[in-house]
């Protein structure tokens, strides 16, 4: 059965398909974040820095004659090979705290993506029931297939709907 749908219908599906293209792309970015998180503390302690290793390189005295990998099975440090490893050590610490605040902004953007999401979603459910649909169907309605306009519908409803989040309209 063919429905009818409203042009704020259509812009609140186009809506809709704006936020769940974002809440894709922030899935992405807090994954990248993830990913550059890892490696960047892989890099710091594949082979397993020994602390008294670290102090000798910040000119402190060890308990034994330099550093030490514990490399069973790890391979070697890429920090403590690099030619200069305090300034390895340095980077590493910067792409680490790069990565978690980087991770941090992106976790919350997505953490408030729902809200959004269901505020336009309870819009358009509302605007499929006033146009007749029943709440069944305006809940399982694709939002992809209502961009184009209904042929043979004659929309009477305003095209713009005001900014419910705005307390003075």
């Amino acid at each position: 059965m063919k429905r009818c749908v409203s042009d704020w219908a259509r812009q609140l599906a186009t809506e809709l398909e704006r936020l769940f293209a974002k809440d894709t792309d922030l899935a992405d970015r807090l994954n990248d974040a993830h990913r550059r998180l890892l490696e960047a503390n892989d890099r710091l302690w594949s082979g397993g820095v020994d602390p008294d290793g670290l102090r000798a390189l910040q000119g402190g005295h060890p308990r034994s004659g330099g550093p030490r990998l514990a490399t069973a099975g790890h391979g070697r440090s890429q920090v403590l090979d690099s030619s200069d490893p305090v300034g390895a050590l340095q980077e590493g610490h910067w792409q680490i705290h790069r990565a978690h605040g980087n991770h941090l902004r992106v976790a919350e953007d997505r953490r408030r993506l729902p809200a959004d999401i269901g505020e336009v979603t309870r819009s358009f459910v509302d605007e499929l029931v006033a146009a007749g649909w029943s709440e069944d169907e305006a809940r399982n309605a694709t939002v992809r297939e209502l961009h184009a306009p209904s042929e043979g519908c004659r929309d009477d409803r305003p095209q713009a709907r005001p900014d419910r989040s705005d307390p003075h309209q």
